[in-house]
């Protein structure tokens, strides 16, 4: 894995200042801190600059970037792994030369052979730009889903682009300002939209989405979604027979994810979807690999338990990194100059200590389970919803609701039927709402506009029952369960689970992450699922524990899911005082510098946490969002001098290119 970034003029052509690419890529070392390299291009029609920051996995000698084809006219900054290269690489020898073993080659050769749609050939996680120095345009994509991060803006007639956003923000001539809508919308849904970003101006290039720079004007078109079956059609494969090509399907991705030239890794939650992986990679491929679990002081959270019984059944040399309070609550700045945007849960920063712990083991590559809940039906609110459903069908039952009890035991007052149908009976009858699944979690998030200041509530539009997402024009036809997974997967998996809690929180120390569950064929063949495959009444990923049963010990696979989660309030304030950051930022002085928040709403949270010793799930989001959101103000706007500071780049290699006048620009290192 590594970083990217890349500066184009969009109009008359500028030369691209070396410096300020050498800065960007600067600013993503711990993306990729093996070695960089620069590629600039300038003639009478065009100029491009492209970086890259490497972390080598794959062809350790020879998989430099910025890489070129043979002839030199093509140029390639590639964040992320193509798993199927090899058998890419067969079907090309015929008719290109390869210079290296690298999956970045292949890349550029199968851009030759099929243009954009070579994107429709990789099955790998991806971010990648390539300059045409014959047709003078850039083309970049990003994969299917997401895993891999995009972000663009044009600012003084320039396309800027980077992996992330802090190395756009060290290309702008001024700091940059928090979009308000974005901060509407992390409260609301939890997560930004895409294309918008935390900052005014920065977009993200949607997953399954490709962009075209020519002649100055950009083009995006999306060439994949996920997509389901519409109305009632037959399925051919019984619950048996689906269950073993899942796990076939499921073999062949993480063998796949196995290949790398460096050591690679597992993690293991304790939960179905790891131990679904390690156990196959056990069982089923041969491979015992090394295993890293985050254990927690607070038994609340703690599944460590669970960690080692599976690995114990496993065999596997399993290290165990503990967690405490403290440990959050100190880390949490971090994060979020990792996380560059809001959050409303501390969750990340366990993840960001154990990729940490990873590098300190000498891994650079882990599997994880990351997927399974979202195209196998596994999310309480996908069961959540069911119960809904079922209870609108009879809206004065006053037993029906009580089933919510079997979802949320931690949920104090679901014993009293006045509370269940005031929370829970929420438009429990408009079924036919194309968000019915969400409705309840952005209700609650709305509910935090309470807490903006008198501008931020004047900015913002009024709530909406469904966010500006476009949706295909099959999802009416969907079953219930499609539905709710595609705005999961459209919300909440690219833009925070695997943003946020994912790529960032490994990057951030230099670890790859691989998941063999969003294998786009794994996807393909669970959307075709039928819903009770998957949700088998309040059975969640039903198929899953059927394909993987005969591999995992029964207190694994018969498990009801437990969210994983970690310790809000009580991290940011460990003894019942506040860290000294956190006092800070969530002084009045500091919320009116802001001037996002209401100082008189934030100081009643505080006081109700005082008053209590505790908060409910909203309030302790609440919490998150002010802090995360403070601290995302504090280091890139407030501090934006100080965040775009340049750290010379080692290792770095930069290659000129074209014709100004008669003039040739050889390379040259």
């Amino acid at each position: 894995m590594c970083g990217i970034v890349g500066i184009h003029p969009l109009g008359l052509p500028e030369p691209v200042c070396p410096e300020t690419l050498q800065k960007m890529v600067a600013i993503l070392q711990h993306r990729g801190p093996d070695e960089s390299g620069l590629y600039l291009f300038e003639d009478n029609r065009s100029s491009v600059g492209l970086g890259h920051a490497r972390l080598s996995i794959i062809d350790l000698a020879g998989g430099q970037q910025p890489l070129c084809n043979e002839d030199g006219s093509l140029w390639i900054t590639f964040n992320g792994e193509i798993f199927n290269y090899r058998e890419l690489r067969a079907e090309l020898e015929a008719d290109h030369d390869f210079a290296t073993d690298s999956d970045t080659e292949v890349i550029l050769h199968l851009y030759e052979t099929y243009g954009a749609a070579c994107v429709e050939h990789l099955n790998g996680q991806f971010a990648f730009a390539i300059w045409d120095e014959l047709e003078h345009a850039l083309f970049v994509a990003r994969d299917r889903v997401g895993i891999r991060p995009f972000f663009y803006t044009t600012c003084q007639n320039e396309l800027i682009f980077a992996s992330e956003m802090k190395a756009i923000i060290a290309a702008m001539p001024h700091p940059p300002e928090l979009d308000l809508q974005t901060v509407d919308q992390i409260f609301t849904y939890w997560s930004p939209l895409p294309p918008r970003t935390i900052f005014k101006g920065i977009k993200t290039l949607p997953p399954g989405h490709f962009m075209v720079a020519r002649r100055g004007q950009l083009t995006i078109e999306q060439y994949w979604q996920p997509t389901f079956p519409e109305g009632k059609p037959g399925y051919d494969q019984s619950l048996a027979e689906a269950a073993a090509q899942l796990r076939h399907e499921l073999t062949e991705a993480t063998c796949l994810r196995l290949r790398a030239d460096v050591p690679v890794g597992a993690y293991l939650s304790g939960g179905l979807d790891s131990s679904a992986i390690a156990a196959l990679l056990y069982h089923d491929i041969g491979q015992r690999l090394e295993t890293f679990s985050i254990a927690f002081a607070d038994n609340e959270f703690d599944e460590s338990s669970f960690q080692q019984q599976m690995a114990s059944h496993l065999g596997t040399s399993h290290h165990v990194l503990t967690c405490t309070h403290e440990d959050v609550g100190r880390a949490f700045p971090d994060v979020i100059w990792h996380t560059e945007t809001p959050i409303l849960r501390t969750s990340p920063v366990p993840l960001f200590l154990l990729s940490n712990f990873v590098q300190q083991a000498g891994i650079k590559v882990v599997l994880t389970g990351e997927g399974a809940d979202e195209f196998l039906g596994g999310y309480n609110i996908f069961k959540e919803a069911l119960i809904r459903r079922f209870w609108a069908r009879e809206p004065a039952s006053e037993i029906r609701p009580l089933l919510l009890k079997k979802l949320y035991r931690y949920v104090a007052n679901l014993d009293n039927p006045a509370y269940l149908a005031k929370f829970f009976g929420h438009r429990l009858t408009e079924t036919a709402e194309p968000g019915y699944s969400h409705l309840l979690r952005w209700r609650n998030g709305a509910r935090q506009r309470r807490l903006f200041s008198v501008e931020m509530q004047t900015a913002v539009a009024a709530q909406k029952s469904l966010p500006d997402l476009p949706l295909p024009a099959a999802f009416s036809r969907w079953a219930p369960l499609a539905q709710a997974q595609y705005l999961e997967i459209r919300l909440f998996l690219a833009e925070y689970l695997l943003a946020s809690q994912g790529d960032r929180m490994a990057m951030a120390h230099s670890i790859e992450g691989r998941f063999p569950f969003l294998d786009h064929n794994v996807i393909e063949f669970a959307n075709q699922l039928p819903p009770d495959y998957k949700l088998s009444g309040l059975n969640e990923k039903h198929i899953l524990k059927q394909a993987v049963r005969d591999l995992l010990p029964p207190q694994i696979w018969q498990r009801q899911k437990r969210p994983y989660r970690a310790p809000i309030h009580h991290s940011f304030f460990p003894g019942g005082r506040p860290l000294a950051w956190v006092a800070e930022m969530l002084s009045p002085q500091k919320i009116n510098e802001v001037g996002l928040f209401n100082p008189l709403a934030v100081q009643a949270l505080l006081k109700k946490r005082e008053r209590f010793g505790n908060l409910g799930e909203v309030s302790e989001m609440a919490l998150a969002g002010i802090l995360s959101t403070q601290l995302v103000h504090h280091h890139f706007v407030a501090g934006w001098g100080t965040a775009v500071a340049h750290t010379p780049a080692t290792n770095q290699k930069i290659i000129r290119r074209g014709r100004v006048g008669h003039e040739e620009m050889g390379a040259f290192a």
